[in-house]
Parts: C-alpha cells; sequence; structure tokens
C-alpha cells in the first residue's frame, strides 16, 4: 500500500502546479497520469510555443455560472507570479497582441519548468497508472489504481475536461464529482471552429487557409475583434473562437468584415476617383481577390461604382458590416481548446477549492465552471487554482 500526504490525479498544469506548491510546504505529494505523456496540452498549446499567461488577466475574462468565484484566486496568484516564475527559470518570451505571453522557443520549456519544480518540492511522478475506484477511509481516502492501492489525506482531481480527447481527455473529475453528490452542470465544447451549413459551405471551401484580419464578431452582446480563418468546415481563427464560448446553437451570429472603416463613405470616395472601376476590384484592395470575388457570387455584386447609387452602395456596405452567418454547429471536442461549464463551483470552497460534500477532495483546474478567453487565460486559472489548493493540501 503507497501513503502520501496528497495524491494528485491528472499531470497536467493544474496539477503540476499544485503538487509543487504542496512539496514545498513539506507534504508528501504524488502526482499520477493515466497517458504515458506528461502535460500533453502544454506541449501542444500555442502552435508549440505556449500562450503561458496574459498580462491582462482578470475575473472579466472568464465565463461561469458564477463570475465571482475566480476574483480569490486569481488575486491570489495573479499572471505576475508566474511571469516572476518564468524569468527565475530564466525562459525567454514575448507579447503577441492582447497582452499574450509565449515562449520564444517552445512550450517543453514550460512543462520543464514545472518538472523541475516537482522534482526540487520532493514530489513523485507515476504515468500510466489508471484510477480504478474511490473509497472514504478513516484519515483520508483509499484509491485503487491500475498499479495497486494508494492512501492519502487529500486527494486533488486535476484531470481537465473533454476537450481534445485525443490528448488524454476523460470524463473523469465529473464522475468523481458526481459520486460524491455534487451538481455538475451542463457541458459543451468551447473556443472550438464553427462549421457551415453545406450551401454556405460549398461557397467557402474553396478559401480554406485564408484569413482575414481584423473581423468584429457579435454574439448578443458581446464582441470580439480579432482575425478570422476559412476552413475546409467553416470559420475558425481566434475572433471565431472566442465567439463560440457564447454562440447557441441554431443562433446566427453577426460579422463585421470591415470593422475599422466605414466602407459606405470610402465607397462614395472611390466613386467619385474611380467612376468606371468594377467594384470587386476594388474591393480587391481591402481583402484577398478570392475572398471578394467569393462575396459578389454570394451577394451578386457587379458592375462598376459610377453605376451605384448611394443606396445601393448602402445596401453593399452593410452586406459587408453585417454578414449573418447561421453555423451548423461546432467541430466539438475533438479541437475544442476548453469545456465549457463543468463542476459547479459553489459545490468547493472558492478559497482552497475542497468539495464541501467531500472533505479532503479537491477539484481545479478545467473540471470546474469557469472557462478562460482565448490568448493564455485558462493557463492562469490552471495556475491559480493549482497554487491555492496546494496551499491547503
Amino acid at each position: 500500500m503507497q501513503q502520501y500526504d496528497v495524491l494528485i490525479v491528472g499531470a497536467g498544469a493544474s496539477g503540476l502546479m499544485c503538487a509543487a506548491t504542496a512539496g514545498y510546504r513539506g507534504r508528501s505529494v504524488l502526482v499520477i497520469e493515466h497517458t504515458k505523456k506528461i502535460g500533453r496540452k502544454i506541449l501542444m498549446s500555442g502552435g508549440g510555443r505556449c500562450n503561458f499567461t496574459n498580462i491582462h488577466n482578470g475575473p472579466a475574462n472568464f465565463i461561469s455560472a458564477n463570475p465571482h468565484f475566480c476574483k480569490s484566486a486569481l488575486s491570489r496568484y495573479s499572471a505576475q507570479d508566474f511571469i516572476e516564475l518564468v524569468d527565475r527559470h530564466g525562459i525567454e518570451y514575448h507579447e503577441k497582441t492582447l497582452g499574450q505571453l509565449f515562449c520564444n522557443e517552445s512550450s517543453k520549456e514550460i512543462l520543464q519548468l514545472l518538472l523541475t519544480e516537482c522534482d526540487w518540492a520532493g514530489v513523485t511522478l507515476q504515468t500510466e497508472t489508471e484510477v480504478k475506484g474511490i473509497e472514504k477511509v478513516e484519515g483520508g481516502y483509499q484509491i485503487e489504481t491500475s498499479k495497486g492501492p494508494i492512501r492519502c489525506e487529500s486527494l486533488v482531481v486535476a484531470t481537465g475536461g473533454l476537450s481534445i480527447p485525443n490528448g488524454g481527455a476523460t470524463a473523469f473529475a465529473f464522475d468523481v464529482a458526481e459520486q460524491f453528490g455534487m451538481t455538475v452542470l451542463e457541458r459543451r465544447a468551447a473556443l472550438v471552429p464553427f462549421t457551415l451549413q453545406p450551401q454556405e459551405l460549398e461557397h467557402f471551401k474553396p478559401l480554406s487557409g485564408i484569413s482575414h484580419d481584423p473581423v468584429e464578431i457579435s454574439y448578443g452582446n458581446t464582441t470580439f475583434k480579432e482575425s478570422m480563418l476559412f476552413t475546409h468546415r467553416g470559420l475558425s481563427g481566434p475572433a471565431v473562437l472566442q465567439i463560440s464560448s457564447y454562440w447557441e446553437p441554431g443562433k446566427d451570429v453577426t460579422i463585421n468584415l470591415f470593422p475599422e472603416l466605414d466602407l459606405l463613405e470610402w465607397l462614395k470616395e472611390q466613386r467619385e476617383a474611380r467612376p468606371k472601376a468594377e467594384i470587386k476590384t476594388v474591393l480587391s484592395t481591402l481583402m484577398t481577390k478570392r475572398l471578394v470575388q467569393t462575396f459578389c457570387e454570394i451577394w451578386q455584386i457587379d458592375g462598376t461604382l459610377g453605376q451605384c447609387s448611394n443606396d445601393k452602395l448602402k445596401a453593399l456596405a452593410d452586406q459587408f458590416h453585417n454578414w449573418q452567418v447561421k453555423p451548423s454547429g461546432t467541430e466539438g471536442y475533438r479541437t475544442a481548446e476548453v469545456t465549457l461549464g463543468g463542476i459547479d463551483t459553489n459545490e468547493v470552497s472558492q478559497k482552497t477549492f475542497e468539495a464541501k460534500k467531500a472533505p479532503g477532495i479537491y477539484f481545479i483546474g478545467e473540471c470546474l465552471d469557469v472557462t478562460g478567453h482565448l490568448g493564455g487565460h485558462n493557463f492562469q486559472w490552471a495556475w491559480a487554482s493549482g497554487f491555492c489548493a496546494g496551499q491547503a493540501v
């Protein structure tokens, strides 16, 4: 029988952060991982460069049924705290748009940082270890695993959500929560590309790989302004991924293809200067020729600027400023970056992350109903929730 003060299930961002924090407090810590590879999501993130935090991170960057829940953890372990850790390990990084921080070299550096911290803190790591059952015993919990039973005082569930199943994602955290009578809210894929209706896809599929920057994409009262990418299934890119966390199936999103331009006024100026120019030729100075051709075909736009009345120009401008798109759905968990919804935050302490109905069990990271915007916010939630639980276990 292996015996530890703390057993952490899941060797991802939040689990490793929690392990190092608890280990430095003198706790004996074991981290078990059911796959062969540790930190797969860390390695995959940011195109292999790991967008490890965001300098503008704050509660406003998260979606939750209880928007106040994340405030405590984010204030106790901020983006600046993780940046200082990165600096101490000598990792070079750069800022991209909107405060996103990426490694200069490789996401492997962030994983190595966490493994080094765990090593210094005396943490034991064990891969290819599957949990078969959890039972409450005197003084803590007994966990049956594929490598034998383990006893612990504190059990931390850090197994993430359902996104990217081929990276090892499972419903383990939700199953454990339900086993102990906790409420699990409806879950769905978030930060995920949209798929298009067949008739629309027919027009846009040939544009796969073409991006347009920036667009302003809106659903309800929520708007994001970033780039958009056409794919062989539909629409992707940062703007689309962001709005997917808010979109409801069967509804339209509105896309402004020229958010930084008053297209009507610009077209009037072009008409004055180049009355004989084809509309599509003039529009090709604003977006790629193939995009212009596609939109002109769909919206039956042709002729020269000189042939257009003010009303016709206004109608044309409105089409580009208010493109209504009704996605057929999303690409689902296969390509989603995160899971929306999850364990109801009312079920855990916002200070320690301990389950109210199962003292001694802690839930951290993506499995909770706290979903960050794109751009390093979900990693910051992993660091903050892992740190706070690590202080308590």
